[in-house]
């Protein structure tokens, strides 16, 4: 080969190289941007889970992978009331803040508990909606939106708690007797 057949040559394989080199660093820079994403879906996917298991007692945690599990949910650490200990306040608020943590240690039932002991003293199959009117009258303390008690009940329905009827476009709920069914 001569000298003038090898520049274009060189020439070439400078210009792949240089395109390639760019081509690479461009998908580098959207891999990080696709990485920083994808790490702010699991904070917030952390702290969804988070907030299923204080607020709604979903007992389901072992289901959950384990980073989740092992790592704090917040970093602010919480006393059982839900109150940040971060928060700075008088003595008195503070006082006052202890003498309620000791009593908080009794937590409230909770809404499928609750929607449990409704269903099983009912041997007809109740709506979603009669569940939340008695639910209310019985507990004014509590008042949770239609969606919730349904989500409640087709939790209950999938532990196999409680069974689903549907009646025309009716869904009604009863609670499986243990032993009655085969």
């Amino acid at each position: 080969m001569t000298s003038q057949s090898t520049t274009p040559l060189r020439s070439r394989i400078v210009d792949q190289a240089a395109s390639d080199l760019e081509e690479n660093r461009r998908r580098q820079q959207e891999l990080t941007e696709r990485l920083s994403v994808l790490k702010q879906e699991e904070a917030l996917l952390t702290d969804i889970l988070s907030l299923a298991q204080r607020y709604e007692g979903f007992a389901d945690s072992v289901r959950l992978p384990e980073r989740v599990q092992d790592e704090p949910a917040a970093k602010a650490k919480r006393t059982p009331t839900g109150t940040s200990t971060r928060r700075s306040g008088s003595g008195s608020a503070r006082t006052a803040r202890a003498g309620h943590t000791a009593k908080a240690k009794t937590r409230p039932p909770l809404l499928g508990d609750l929607l449990l002991d409704l269903l099983g003293k009912h041997d007809e199959p109740r709506p979603a909606k009669e569940l939340r009117d008695e639910l209310l009258q019985k507990h004014p303390d509590r008042n949770p939106t239609p969606q919730v008690v349904r989500n409640t009940l087709e939790s209950l329905v999938a532990k196999g708690r409680i069974r689903r009827h549907k009646e025309q476009r009716a869904v009604m709920y009863t609670v499986v007797k243990s032993g009655s069914d085969a």
